[in-house]
């Protein structure tokens, strides 16, 4: 049995995946032990549980544990706002009504525009320098914007003070500027809204509040887009979680704008995914329908057909005449049971054949017919080893089991009726 960790997959190819120690650590864990959870998915699971005293924002009539409720999930981290839209079930499992999807709109957004400020103060060469040779100064000085984020409101008038590591920020202006710290600010685009106390560097808040504009305008639209959605029509709540939800600035701007819906954010918001991945492992099957983010297919290959093939993928093997470059279609972008199994016949087209290799397809569209369409991208590789190969025919029955946060993959010798090795390449 292999696993397709298809949220890995994702992140590796964004070059933001796991750092190569947690790699290592992963690879000792036995497929079978490790169960990835999707963090929107752990939220919701863990406020099925909370009283509504623990929601602020909920009121006696409100119950996301309540049958045929549908609300939003909207999960701000540092890095990304994942959204998902969920529908209690009769049976008190979940229905995913809109995948979980979202952009890099989290506090780091934020970060950013913190840093760049700080470029058009101090100049880029300075602050490259701090970053590389004291990192500890660095992130200090992060650490301390942190707190300002939690704790900015709308509505606040005149200075936010930041502790800043003032020796290493002043000795390095010297060095590189010719002039200290409270020269160069004094000379800088930011002269009437940041000023030096001490180690404290005080800026107007209104200067703060605007480095947050952009993302919260970010996180509205993606809520907003979501809810034209006429698959997620009635949803009443919306559900804020993740340490970035804390924040006062979002809270209002999303009550603002969707002031026609309960805006709910439960008591320790940052843990609540944490909280709730480990009631996601007691209970893997709690969310038990699920919207398939592509069509998931096979590339494969079949006897050519003039009527339905395109000549160009036409070659001869073994004296027959066949088209390749086929998209097996098993699974459309839509919803499906979790654990939906497809089962699939796989043969040889060669004598003495060792194994039988064909790879997972995925497409935004809903019908691809070659795997070469533009809308096709190549998740993986499979490869069958064949016990005892023969000159006749093999079959080979294998089994994909789809609506789960991974894609599970069986193959079975139909002759000798064992379990197949199975290697997965995801590269």
């Amino acid at each position: 049995m292999e696993f397709v960790h298809v949220k890995v997959l994702e992140r590796a190819n964004l070059h933001t995946g796991f750092a190569n120690d947690d790699k290592k650590f992963f690879a000792r864990i036995p497929s079978e032990k490790l169960l990835l959870a999707l963090e929107p998915e752990t939220a919701s699971i863990f406020c099925q549980y909370l009283p509504s005293e623990k929601l602020h924002g909920a009121d006696q009539a409100f119950h996301v544990s309540t049958e045929g409720t549908r609300y939003m999930v909207v999960d701000l981290g540092g890095g990304t706002a994942d959204i998902t839209v969920h529908e209690k079930q009769k049976n008190g499992h979940l229905k995913e009504l809109h995948r979980a999807s979202g952009n890099d709109c989290g506090g780091i957004s934020v970060d950013g525009r913190f840093f760049q400020m700080l470029v058009k103060i101090l100049g880029g060469p300075l602050m490259k320098k701090i970053k590389d040779e004291d990192p500890a100064a660095y992130l200090d000085l992060f650490r301390e914007f942190e707190a300002v984020k939690r704790t900015i409101v709308n509505g606040k008038e005149g200075k936010v003070n930041i502790t800043i590591p003032y020796a290493s920020l002043d000795n390095n202006c010297r060095k590189i500027l010719g002039e200290d710290l409270k020269a160069v600010i004094a000379s800088s685009p930011f002269s009437k809204e940041i000023s030096l106390r001490g180690d404290k560097m005080r800026i107007d808040a209104h200067l703060i509040i605007n480095l947050f504009k952009p993302t919260i305008d970010n996180i509205v639209s993606l809520m907003d887009d979501i809810l034209k959605n006429k698959d997620v029509k009635g949803v009443t709540q919306i559900l804020l979680v993740g340490g970035f939800s804390e924040c006062r600035l979002i809270q209002d701007a999303v009550v603002m704008k969707f002031h026609d819906k309960k805006v709910i954010i439960p008591d320790e918001a940052g843990l609540s995914v944490l909280k709730g991945a480990v009631l996601f492992g007691h209970r893997p099957d709690y969310v038990q329908i699920r919207v398939m983010r592509f069509t998931y297919g096979v590339e494969t290959t079949n006897t050519f057909d003039p009527r339905k093939h395109d000549v160009k993928y036409c070659k001869e093997t073994e004296g027959v005449m066949r088209c390749y470059n086929i998209f097996k279609k098993y699974v459309k972008n839509k919803s499906v049971q979790a654990g939906k199994i497809v089962c699939k016949k796989f043969d040889t087209i060669h004598k003495y054949q060792k194994c039988i290799g064909f790879s997972i397809y995925v497409s935004t569209d809903e019908n691809p017919m070659y795997t070469t369409d533009k809308t096709c991208t190549k998740l993986c590789e499979i490869d069958l080893k064949l016990p005892d190969p023969s000159e006749d025919t093999r079959y080979v029955d294998v089994e994909f089991v789809f609506g789960n946060t991974e894609i599970t993959i069986r193959a079975t010798d139909r002759n000798s009726g064992k379990e197949i090795k199975t290697k997965l390449n995801l590269i």
